[in-house]
Formats: C-alpha cells, sequence, structure tokens
C-alpha cells in the first residue's frame, strides 16, 4: 500500500532509485533509456555533475528569499543569460515553477497589456484545436485537449479554438504545404472579425505541438501568415515553447526555424531539466514598458517564483548546453534518429507519419496506412506499445485521442540532448519491438 496520491490509483508505479546519463534505474535494479525526456523535461540526462554540484552549492549560500522583498544573484543571471538569446525587442523574464504557471502568467499579462495600453475591451483570446497548455485552469481553458478538459468545463472560461496546423491529417491532396498553411492561418483573421477586432486580446498556439498531437511542426509559411495578421489586429502573439523549446528541435527557440518573433513565449520543461521546477515567461520591452509606465506592476505573483536554487540549477543547465556544444548534436543526432525512423518504420502497416524536428519526434499509429485509419480507442494502442516499450527497458510518451481528443494514438520520443547515434540505435531497436507488440 501507499500513501502516494499517484497519477493512475489503479498502478502502482515502480520506485526510481537512480538516474545515470540516459538511464533512469528502479529499485530492483532494471535500466530504463529515457527515450522521452520524461515529458521532454530531461534535456541534459541524469545525475550530472556540475548541475548537481551548482544546487548544492546554492542551497549553502542561500537557499530562498522571497521575491517580494529580495532578487538573488542566480535569477538576474538567469535572466540576463535567457533574454540575451531572446529576440533583440525582448527584455525580461518572469520566473514561475512551471509551464502551466508560465501560460497563466503569459494570459494575465496579455490582458493587463491591454488595459494599461487604454484598450480595456480586448479580453477575448484565441487558441488551436488539437493543443495542449497546461493544466491550471487558464491554461486549461486555452488549451485545445478535449480529453483533459472535458470534465472541466464549467469551470473554464471561453475560448474560441481555431484549427491546427496538422498537415498529415488536414491538407488537401491538391493543395500545396504552403497553401495548406495560408489557408488555416487565415481562420485566425476570420475568427478575430467574428469576435469583433478590437476585442481580441491575443492568440496562443505551440510552435511545435507536444503531447496532444505528438511533435506536430508548422507548415513552412504558417506562422508568417499568423504574425501578419497579429499585427494587422493589434493581437498578442503567445508562443507555448514549454516542451519543444530551449533546443529541443536543434535552435535555441523553435521559433527562430520559422523565421517570426512572439510577443510573449512561455519556457518550462528543459530550462533545468528536471534537476529543479522552474518555468519562465519572456516578454518584450513593449509589453512591460506599456505596464511600467500604467499601474506599474503585474498583478500576479507565486510564491516560489525566482527560487534560487532552480534559477541555479537553470542556469547550470543552461551553460552546460551551451559550453557542450549540445545545440549541434541535438540537430547531428535529431537528423539520425529522423534517418532511423524512417528506416524502420517508413513503411510499415501501422506507423502512419513520422514527424517533428530535432530531439522531438513523433509517430503517429493507424490501423490502416493508405487510409490513414486509426485504431478503435477502446484498444488504447499507445499504452500497449508505451507499457511494451517499458517492459523492454525504454520510456517513451505515449498519448491518444490524436486526430480529434478521441480517435487516434501516437507515440512521443524526446531523449536527452547527450544522446548518441548509439544511443538511437537501442532506442529504435526497442520501439520496433513494442510496435510490432500490435501484431502479437
Amino acid at each position: 500500500m501507499t500513501n502516494v496520491f499517484h497519477r493512475n490509483p489503479h498502478r502502482q508505479p515502480p520506485i526510481a532509485f537512480d538516474g545515470q546519463g540516459m538511464y533512469l534505474i528502479d529499485a530492483s535494479g532494471k535500466k530504463y533509456i529515457d527515450a522521452s525526456g520524461g515529458a521532454a523535461v530531461s534535456c541534459l540526462g541524469h545525475g550530472d555533475p556540475t548541475v548537481i554540484q551548482a544546487i548544492q552549492e546554492q542551497a549553502e549560500s542561500l537557499a530562498f528569499a522571497h521575491t517580494g522583498f529580495f532578487s538573488s544573484e542566480p535569477a538576474e543571471t538567469l535572466a540576463n543569460f535567457l533574454i540575451e538569446r531572446a529576440p533583440p525587442n525582448f527584455g525580461k523574464a518572469f520566473f514561475v515553477s512551471g509551464g502551466s504557471e508560465a501560460v497563466e502568467a503569459a494570459l494575465k499579462l496579455a490582458r493587463q497589456y491591454h488595459l494599461d495600453n487604454g484598450e480595456p475591451q480586448r479580453g477575448k483570446f484565441i487558441a488551436r484545436r488539437q493543443s495542449y497548455h497546461g493544466n491550471t485552469l487558464g491554461a486549461l481553458a486555452i488549451g485545445g485537449n478535449e480529453w483533459r478538459r472535458k470534465q472541466f468545463e464549467p469551470m473554464l472560461f471561453e475560448v474560441s479554438h481555431i484549427a491546427p496546423c496538422f498537415a498529415y491529417r488536414e491538407k488537401k491532396d491538391d493543395e500545396t504545404e504552403e497553401e495548406y498553411g495560408f489557408r488555416v492561418a487565415d481562420e485566425l483573421e476570420t475568427e478575430i472579425l467574428k469576435l469583433g477586432a478590437n476585442n481580441v486580446a491575443a492568440f496562443v498556439a505551440e510552435t511545435v505541438v507536444g503531447a496532444t498531437a505528438g511533435a506536430v511542426p508548422p507548415v513552412p509559411g504558417y506562422f508568417k501568415r499568423i504574425r501578419e495578421i497579429c499585427d494587422t489586429y493589434g493581437v498578442l502573439l503567445i508562443l507555448d515553447e514549454v516542451m519543444c523549446g530551449l533546443g529541443r528541435t536543434g535552435t535555441f527557440f523553435a521559433f527562430e526555424q520559422d523565421g517570426i518573433s512572439p510577443d510573449l513565449v512561455a519556457v518550462a520543461k528543459g530550462l533545468a531539466g528536471g534537476y529543479q521546477p522552474i518555468g519562465a515567461l519572456l516578454c518584450t520591452d513593449d509589453i512591460y514598458n506599456t505596464i511600467f509606465e500604467g499601474s506599474g506592476y503585474f498583478q500576479h505573483g507565486h510564491t516560489y517564483m525566482g527560487h534560487p536554487i532552480a534559477c541555479a540549477a537553470s542556469l547550470a543547465v543552461m551553460n552546460a548546453i551551451i559550453e557542450r556544444r549540445l545545440l549541434e548534436n541535438v540537430r547531428e543526432v535529431g537528423s539520425y534518429l529522423e534517418l532511423k525512423l524512417n528506416e524502420t518504420f517508413g513503411d510499415h502497416p501501422h506507423i502512419g507519419d513520422i514527424r517533428g524536428r530535432g530531439l522531438f519526434r513523433g509517430l503517429e499509429i493507424v490501423k490502416d496506412r493508405r487510409l490513414k485509419e486509426p485504431f478503435d480507442p477502446a484498444l488504447k494502442v499507445n499504452m500497449r506499445i508505451r507499457n511494451a516499450a517499458f517492459t523492454n527497458g525504454m520510456i517513451c510518451y505515449p498519448m491518444g485521442g490524436t486526430i480529434d481528443g478521441e480517435r487516434g494514438d501516437h507515440i512521443l520520443l524526446a531523449p536527452p540532448f547527450i544522446a548518441s547515434k548509439n544511443d538511437i540505435d537501442s532506442i529504435i531497436s526497442i520501439l520496433e519491438i513494442a510496435i510490432n507488440s500490435l501484431e502479437g
């Protein structure tokens, strides 16, 4: 028996006892290669001595100081690090304890910006179906993950949800990728005009969709058109890079590959690589200065925001990524992962699509590859693959409802940035066993 309220009360998970590099080890001594970084969190792998030392040293000097009274050296230095790598018009980082809090802060900051900018009527938000932005009520309202939203629907504020940019499922046969991207992007303009051009506060999107649809990248030109529409109507663009940001797709910010810049960007997960809980919201100078010159302060905060130990851990992880040239490894090994996935599963009868960027890859599982027909949701195919992989010593991230919140299955891979080609070979080998187990 356990007194822990586990995610699944019907299943007692094994006890994780140790972590070394690419592997987690349970109390029985069994090793699991962490092919998903938990939930795209463990970007630096497990047990990194440099990060552990940074945590220990910070705990010895200053464990906690409430940000209502003090800042801290780790928070100041980490903010400098992030802003130096952000677009030139970005000037501030607001630290929280995770991705949901970062998105929640983005929604509140967007609303307060419009108040202080003399447009109090701007209170409407637009987001996309088949998205996920966190489990707090504001973030859940913005998200389009129907499975997560359903039972809490009466508690969520009203949000407009337009089509995702999901070429595998929604591009027409006679469309180019660019034509498809413009078509779905233009749904944003239609919805803005429907709500009233002066009533919309912000549009929220994951740059590369994470858990809900499985590493779905935008088609070329999609976000440039989104940026153009937002600029035309004075709507803020909030990008959620909680899962796909900070190097996961091969560049520090995923949006760099789309040639645009948002007004606010939320990051977390890989920010401290799981060594401490931390997230951040980065905003432009215009947003910060409007509030500074208006109401004078952001009416929002949490007790553990800017926590010195969390910031010290994050700074150690970020420095390691830069100093060890791990972004180059993400690009090189990510290309190798793409190659091996296509070699192994490109013609597999139950793999409909292989997608993603860098070390952020998704495989959509189908019953019929030619027709893109999904399995019956009652079969819980994604969990069957997850369980088979886990039994064989590998962690991957499963999800159902890929297509519409009910139908469809996918598996997400997001191995640590330290992964080698040999590690990728091990991941592919176990994944092949797990996927082929569907025939059993």
